[in-house]
C-alpha cells in the first residue's frame, strides 16, 4: 500500500510541473495517507469492513484500554472519597 501511495505521489508531482493543482493533490494524498492510512501491520484502517473501532484489535491494545479504564475509575473513586461535597454536586448536576 505504501509503495502505491508513494508512486502515485511521484506521478502527481511530475505531472504537477504543468498543472500546479496536482501538487496540492500530491500533498493531500500524503496527508490522508499519513493521517488515516498507516498502521503497524501494513494494512489500511478502513479494511475492518465497517466494524466498530478496535473490534479487531490485538489483545495488547485491549489490555492497555482496560488499564486506562481501570486507572480512570480508580482516580474517580479517589476524587469522590477526598472531595465528597464536590462529587455530590457533580452527580446532582449530571442527574445521577
Amino acid at each position: 500500500m505504501g509503495t502505491l501511495i508513494i508512486s502515485a505521489t511521484v506521478v502527481l508531482i511530475i505531472m504537477g510541473f504543468s498543472n500546479n493543482m496536482l501538487w496540492l493533490a500530491a500533498v493531500g494524498l500524503l496527508f490522508v495517507y499519513f493521517r488515516y492510512g498507516r498502521t503497524g501491520s501494513g494494512t489500511a484502517t478502513s479494511s475492518s469492513g465497517g466494524a466498530a473501532p478496535g473490534a479487531g484489535s490485538s489483545p495488547a491494545s485491549y489490555r492497555a484500554y482496560r488499564q486506562r479504564r481501570d486507572q480512570q475509575a480508580k482516580w474517580e473513586r479517589r476524587y469522590q472519597r477526598e472531595h465528597p461535597v464536590e462529587s455530590r454536586r457533580q452527580n446532582r448536576r449530571r442527574g445521577q
